[in-house]
């Protein structure tokens, strides 16, 4: 039966793969809903579900289901890749003699730019916190680490003060899989990280603040959650633009965009943002690409 290996896999990806607790959750709720899929179509129990049913037409009538149901490509390709990395995994134990879903394919993914602000509305965007207050500080110091480093929000909430390095605006950082990287600050995020550290952040929470590591820290003194975080950009944005709404990827987004318009080198970029791969940061390029033209059109003698 394949449930009962299913506790091995996820202590596999969490103590081999050094997988992160949100991308644990994710494997966990991918597979499981293949699971209750087979369960249904098959009128057999999750429990009992036998190895002969993971087959390559049990998937495709699962992706099937899926599309059916107006399931988004890219949802779909990651459900699709959680259950090869089961598989494998049963490979790897011996379990399966072969891998029975090789020949499935992966759904083509429809390529989205990513949205990104211009600098006149990042310009807008930092100057929006009241700085007079406790969480404004806070506030400013977020939005102005955020765009000057290009984390993301996980990241973001991961950093202790001691991962700060504010004489030589540099931090420490853990991104995906436990990987760390130090990534330079710039003198904006320098400037409202010190007015935060040495002012509000010593009185959230009624001083409970000064026993907590974590660099930015909540209205009680506790360490700020991603979703607290991307409250604070609403806030914000709400603010300076009433049509529109970001996350604080959309930050993300817009540093590496203005680096890159500024002439900045693709790899550069690629160790900044912490991508394992070239190939994800190259999307970027192609919102660079009307700048390009702009140039072109503006320095060409013959144009």
């Amino acid at each position: 039966m394949l449930y009962k290996h299913t506790e091995g896999f996820f202590n596999y990806l969490k103590i081999e793969k050094n997988l992160s607790n949100l991308t644990l959750i994710g494997y966990r709720t991918d597979l499981f809903q293949f699971f209750a899929f087979v369960s249904r179509k098959y009128e057999v129990p999750v429990e009992e579900i036998d190895k002969r049913l993971l087959n390559h037409r049990t998937v495709r009538e699962y992706l099937a289901d899926m599309q059916q149901k107006g399931v988004s490509r890219s949802t779909i390709a990651r459900k699709l890749a959680s259950l090869r990395t089961f598989v494998r995994y049963l490979c790897r134990e011996n379990i399966l003699e072969g891998n029975p879903i090789t020949d499935v394919a992966t759904p083509k993914k429809v390529k989205k730019l990513p949205n990104f602000l211009y600098p006149q509305e990042i310009e807008l965007l930092m100057e929006a916190p009241d700085i007079s207050t406790s969480l404004g500080k806070r506030d400013k110091a977020i939005l102005e680490t955020l765009y000057a480093t290009g984390l993301r929000v996980s990241e973001l909430v991961g950093i202790d003060l001691r991962d700060l390095d504010l004489s030589g605006e540099m931090v420490r950082v853990r991104g995906k899989g436990g990987k760390e990287r130090v990534v330079p600050l710039g003198r904006q995020a320098q400037k409202a990280l010190f007015s935060y550290i040495n002012g509000s952040r010593l009185y959230l929470g009624g001083k409970k603040g000064q026993g907590d590591s974590a660099l930015f820290l909540n209205r009680f003194g506790k360490r700020l959650s991603t979703r607290g975080v991307r409250n604070i950009l609403n806030k914000y944005m709400e603010a300076v633009s009433s049509n529109q709404r970001v996350s604080p990827h959309t930050i993300r987004h817009s540093f590496a965009t203005h680096l890159l318009n500024r002439g900045a080198d693709l790899r550069a970029v690629q160790e900044l943002l912490g991508h394992v791969k070239l190939s994800t940061t190259q999307i970027y390029t192609h919102l660079t690409r009307e700048n390009i033209k702009n140039v072109y059109n503006e320095k060409h003698p013959r144009r």
